[in-house]
């Protein structure tokens, strides 16, 4: 269950900065680009809210995967959607759904990065600790 919460919010931060027009045209960056003159002290403060939530996902996920595992995640979701087009269950045709699938897969990767440490705690018994400057 607490990997579907994370996975929630790392697809709602991403979907929230940007998503096609189709279903919904609520994201930060069409919001921003009509408004920002008459809006700019809220553009600022929306734009510092998901900067601080991507730094918090990308911190997680470098730390507990490193880029080599992102890679490795990117390229499993890449494969999965490679055989679900070859069985003709996804079409790339339609833009919209190629950014929502693009969109899905960032946050899987997000997902798994935030939670790979309380995975490995789980199966291995040891905890992660954050390197410390002292």
């Amino acid at each position: 269950m607490g990997f579907l919460i994370r996975w929630a919010f790392a697809f709602g931060l991403l979907a929230a900065t940007f998503n096609p027009t189709n279903p919904t045209e609520w994201n930060y960056v069409r919001w921003s680009l009509a408004n920002y003159t008459s809006e700019l002290p809220m553009t600022v403060l929306l734009g510092l809210l998901l900067v601080i939530g991507y730094i918090i996902y990308l911190r997680a996920t470098l730390h507990s995967i490193g880029m080599l595992g992102m890679f490795l995640v990117s390229s499993v979701v890449a494969a999965l959607g490679w055989v679900l087009y070859d069985r003709g269950l996804l079409s790339l045709t339609n833009s919209s759904v190629n950014v929502w699938v693009g969109i899905f897969a960032m946050s899987v990767v997000l997902g798994i990065g935030l939670s790979w440490s309380f995975v490995r705690r789980a199966l291995s018994g040891q905890v992660d600790v954050s390197e410390s400057s002292e």
